[in-house]
Formats: C-alpha cells, structure tokens, sequence
C-alpha cells in the first residue's frame, strides 16, 4: 500500500461516516509515512487503532474501517 493510497483510504473512510474534511487535520494526529512503513513491515495480525475526533480508525495491511462505538 503506498502512503497515498493509505491516506486516501482513512480520509475516505472518515468522509463516508460523515466526518468533514475542514473538521480534523490528519497530519496533526498521525504520521502517515510511518503508519505505512509500520503496516507494510508487519504481519497479517498487525493492527493499528488511532481517534480522529469522535472516530476510532482500524488499519490493517490490507483494510481500513471506521469502528463503531457499542
């Protein structure tokens, strides 16, 4: 996964649960660059779990989902 397609793919996953681009700065809250270093480096197991706002984010090696609160 390239550090485009990542951060594509969280920005994505946090629009479509109704987060606005102008209400959280992604860079402020990870660094994408390591993110996708980490996960490439890693094996299938990894799972990595990071708040953007009121949203819990899941990345795997091969996914990225919003969680939802029970």
């Amino acid at each position: 996964m390239s550090d485009r397609q990542l951060l594509f793919e969280i920005v994505d996953a946090l629009e479509t649960e109704g987060l606005g681009r102008d209400e959280y700065q992604l860079q402020r809250v990870i660094d994408v660059e390591a993110l996708e270093q980490l996960v490439d480096s890693a094996n299938d197991d990894l799972e990595i779990r990071f708040s953007v706002g009121e949203f819990r984010v899941l990345v795997t090696q091969s996914d990225v989902r919003i969680l939802t609160n029970p």
